[in-house]
């Protein structure tokens, strides 16, 4: 079981990346899934979550009305649409598993995948 995240790369302040999340192995359509992102020297946060449906999303407050979520079942992947991104979004970008219970807590979430680093300049 695997989780592949892509995307990532350098962009100045303002701009756009968009993050897939590709899981092989096995499929996680039934399972909500969440990104997460860590900073050089600080601890893993949550960023987003999707449930399964794609009908509800979560977003850290740091995020919310920059970055979208979303899924496609049929592919097995999750995306993150980051935009007007500032320095301080700076950091490896993983994606997860949710295995139930609070979708902001990192010990709710397995099969953590390999993350995609995003720079963004100033």
């Amino acid at each position: 079981v695997q989780l592949q995240a892509s995307g990532g790369g350098l962009v100045q302040a303002g701009g756009s990346l968009r993050l897939s999340c590709a899981a092989s192995g096995r499929t996680f359509s039934s399972y909500a899934m969440g990104w997460f992102r860590q900073a050089p020297g600080k601890e893993r946060e949550f960023v987003a979550a999707i449930n399964w449906s794609a009908g509800t999303t979560y977003y850290a407050d740091s995020v919310k009305g920059r970055f979208t979520i979303s899924r496609d079942n049929a592919k097995d992947t999750v995306y993150l649409q980051m935009n007007s991104l500032k320095p301080e979004d700076t950091a490896v970008y993983s994606c997860a598993v949710h295995f139930g219970g609070n979708y902001y807590n990192t010990g709710h979430y397995g099969y953590w995948g390999q993350g995609t680093l995003v720079t963004v300049s100033s």
